[in-house]
């Protein structure tokens, strides 16, 4: 229950946060008087001695933080500190597990671990040490250990994607990325290790023909579908799809065994949903049905507010928020991959078209959109004076002794990183409005907005207007396999 009220937040309640504090204290108080007869502490429990002398020794704050869970545990249930075993924090996962939110993976598990470790040295700490869970390591022999000619295939084949080329109905492909290319390069290796971990031997894999056989993939989507129980998920679905795409670019088999991967790729293809996620059905039931996306649209005013509140003090957290404040304000209008979002510069894709007082018209040219199509929205009045007050009292904290022109200028010199931007933003419009909302999402929502926000039409929202390449209406709906596509004795496989 202490995790479910926790989790509560006052934008989702309707109140100020003061307010919903007041009504979480009035509730545990209510829930002690009903307990008063089990002897509960109304403020915890106070930590036993032994524990809170170790709990002192623990200078660094790092180390305080993973143990201070582990000692509350301990001291709560009268384990004495030279008591703790593997199996008290065994006990510890599963009571951190059913009580917080907290991570409970092998992660978690070996941080505590180091952490305890790490701490023998202070006077007073037991001197067994824990076990540390190792990670993770990477299966399977080292890429080159393959055959050459399995290497030099691959090789080839990457360096054709590489380059302008044509397909098979003579349409002219532009080079792939080189994300593309190295994604490419992983999903390869990692299905010749996969073939290998279900009983082939290396040397038979001598070229790509060799590891895209149709029986060798048969085996391999077979033995994923078995992990995925009942209906295949997404990614075997993709697994089939891109090695029929591989098959085809690089023209290493002939027709008949093209053909059926292709038959296989289209089985598998009977099983996959279209439209949106549920993550995405949920949030957009949110931010179309209640007062969510009017919070999301108010939440730069306020981070604003803060900034000011904190611009004579902490200059530079005054500007961090003061940038998280522009970057919704932004996506609220635009919704903008990204990488479109943290490359925007001034007096290029930032500008008044119409002179120094008229407002901000965002642009992107062609070739740095995803989809290669020009991207213009003209901001209103409200984000154009957002803009100008933190260009001119804020950003100037965040440059760092550099002279570019970035919008959202990075630590180090040029804009700041995508990844780390998009984190910031999902985890402070949660801080304000209670709901997770990514850069992504903002697309989302804009799409749906736009063909219509009509709840029973949300799974076939996609659009051009957003930067989209395609414009797919497919319904999510389950569909299965034609009788004469099972084999008796292998239910639901290829």
């Amino acid at each position: 229950m202490a995790l479910r009220i926790n989790q509560l937040h006052h934008s989702r309640a309707g109140t100020t946060w003061k307010t919903l504090a007041n009504y979480k204290s009035v509730a545990k108080a209510a829930l002690f008087w009903f307990q008063k007869d089990e002897g509960l502490a109304p403020r915890g429990k106070m930590l036993d001695p032994q524990w809170k002398k170790l709990r002192r020794g623990l200078k660094d704050r790092s180390r305080l933080a993973r143990l201070s869970g582990l000692i509350r545990y301990c001291s709560l249930k009268t384990i004495m500190p030279a008591a703790v075993d593997d199996a008290v924090i065994d006990s510890y996962m599963a009571f951190r597990k059913e009580t917080t939110a907290l991570a409970v993976d092998t992660k978690a598990r070996r941080a505590i671990a180091r952490a305890w470790n790490a701490s023998r040295s202070i006077e007073g700490w037991p001197q067994r040490e824990l076990i540390e869970p190792p990670l993770k390591a990477k299966q399977g022999p080292r890429w080159e250990d393959f055959p050459e000619g399995l290497r030099a295939d691959v090789d080839a084949h990457l360096k054709c994607l590489a380059t302008a080329r044509r397909a098979r109905n003579g349409k002219r492909l532009r080079p792939c990325k080189a994300s593309t290319l190295r994604t490419r390069r992983s999903d390869l290796i990692s299905f010749a290790k996969k073939a290998m971990r279900l009983g082939t031997q290396m040397d038979e894999l001598t070229s790509l023909g060799s590891l895209l056989s149709p029986d060798l993939v048969e085996r391999i989507l077979n033995d994923e579908w078995e992990k995925n129980e009942d209906e295949p998920k997404t990614s075997t679905i993709d697994l089939a799809k891109k090695l029929v795409a591989v098959a085809r670019s690089a023209n290493c088999l002939d027709e008949v065994a093209l053909a059926k991967l292709d038959d296989m790729r289209a089985n598998l293809e009977e099983y996959r949903t279209g439209g949106m996620t549920e993550k995405n059905l949920k949030l957009i039931r949110q931010v179309l049905n209640s007062d969510v996306w009017t919070s999301i649209v108010n939440s730069p005013l306020e981070l604003m507010q803060k900034a000011r509140s904190l611009r004579d003090q902490a200059a530079v957290k005054a500007a961090i928020t003061a940038q998280m404040a522009i970057a919704i304000a932004l996506l609220t209008v635009a919704p903008i991959r990204a990488a479109n979002l943290t490359s925007i510069c001034l007096d290029e894709n930032l500008v008044r078209p119409g002179g120094p007082r008229t407002n901000f018209v965002l642009t992107f040219p062609y070739y740095d959109v995803k989809n290669r199509v020009d991207l213009t929205f003209e901001l209103d009045e409200y984000v154009t004076e957002l803009i100008d007050e933190y260009v001119q009292d804020y950003r100037s904290a965040l440059m760092r002794g550099s002279n570019e022109d970035w919008l959202f200028p990075g630590s180090k010199g040029g804009p700041k990183d995508s990844h780390l931007f998009g984190i910031q933003i999902t985890d402070r419009i949660e801080r304000i409005t209670g709901v997770r909302m990514t850069i992504h999402q903002f697309r989302t929502r804009r799409a749906c907005v736009s063909f219509g926000a009509c709840l029973s039409f949300l799974p076939h929202c996609r659009g051009h207007h957003i930067g989209n390449s395609r414009g797919r209406s497919t319904s999510r709906r389950r569909r299965s396999f034609a009788p004469q596509t099972r084999r008796p004795g292998n239910t639901g496989k290829l």
